[in-house]
């Protein structure tokens, strides 16, 4: 095989490889920004996922350019459009034809690309404020199925584009089957410090169901977000709206020790004291790490430390 004829079937592979249905998003409205993705592919989360609080999201697949994120970013940043960034990205690409990228800025306008090269099924759907899109597809009727779903479902934008990701899959989804998803939110936010606007970011690298574990996992992003308004409420000395939040977020994970833990910690605080004990026993019998935790820990880390020191018998560290 020659120089020229490897590189071809490079080329081919690459795009095979990057097949995938993503969806772009932003949230009347919340302002929230985000971009969901699934594929027969490892870690799809890495290449096809960009968003930038206060400024868009991006889906960059089919034979994928990971560029085509940070730049289409920085162009929203400076003011370009979701269209103009897109459109000035795809007038300098040899390879468009082979590309899919979908682009929202904070404003909710939204622009789509599917190469006339890139493997069928392949398409896109542009609605107000989202796009599904989608190559390499069992069936047609993928992406329109995303896009029906993300219309017709309520709730906060990260379960709504999960939704989206589940009726690709039931519509048939990846021809291949399916490896990897991701999901990253950000929030309307426009400052130096982006990172502290990042709402949601998850990603399943390799998983027989990754959409499953998505859910899962978007489930415990939220009971520990229950977890940060407790921490809050602490920081202002309100122990029984600290003891609530950290309550129901045991409760949105019942099977997280780390999360039954603090909440036992503020219902101390909050003069559940009995309670509380009764709860920590069984984290001790469960995990004796918690044992030796708990006499480490000191007032400033949660006011119920000192209490249930006392309750257990437990001598404070030096």
């Amino acid at each position: 095989m020659t120089r020229a004829l490897v590189c071809c079937a490079l080329l081919a592979f690459s795009s095979t490889a990057r097949a995938t249905y993503s969806i772009v998003a932003r949230d009347a409205k919340t302002g929230e920004l985000g971009v969901a993705v699934q594929s027969h592919w490892f870690s799809v989360g890495a290449i096809v996922t960009w968003a930038e609080p206060g400024v868009g999201a991006v889906a960059t697949q089919a034979n994928a350019e990971p560029g085509y994120g940070p730049r289409a970013l920085a162009l929203l940043r400076a003011g370009k459009t979701a269209k103009q960034a897109l459109d000035e990205l795809l007038a300098k690409d040899a390879q468009r034809e082979v590309r899919q990228v979908a682009v929202v800025d904070a404003r909710g306008n939204v622009a789509a690309h599917t190469g006339k090269q890139t493997i069928p099924f392949a398409g896109h759907v542009v609605g107000d404020g989202f796009s599904t899109q989608a190559n390499l597809m069992a069936d047609a009727a993928v992406w329109p199925a995303m896009a029906r779903a993300f219309q017709s479902s309520t709730g906060p934008l990260a379960e709504r584009m999960l939704a989206a990701l589940e009726a690709g899959e039931r519509a048939g989804g990846d021809v291949r089957g399916r490896q990897s998803a991701a999901l990253l939110v950000v929030g309307p936010e426009r400052d130096g410090e982006p990172w502290t606007h990042v709402r949601v970011n998850l990603r399943v690298d390799d998983s027989r169901e990754p959409l499953v574990e998505l859910r899962r996992l978007l489930a415990l992003a939220r009971a520990y977000q229950r977890a940060n308004d407790g921490d809050a409420a602490t920081a202002r000395g309100d122990f029984a709206g600290a003891a609530r939040a950290y309550v129901d977020s045991a409760h949105l994970a019942p099977g997280s020790d780390e999360l039954a833990f603090w909440a036992a910690l503020a219902q101390a605080a909050a003069g559940h004291v009995d309670e509380a004990a009764v709860e920590m026993q069984r984290l001790f019998k469960l995990n004796p790490g918690w044992r030796a935790l708990l006499p480490r820990l000191r007032a400033t880390d949660s006011p119920g430390v000192p209490i249930l020191q006392r309750k257990l018998a437990l001598q404070p560290a030096p």
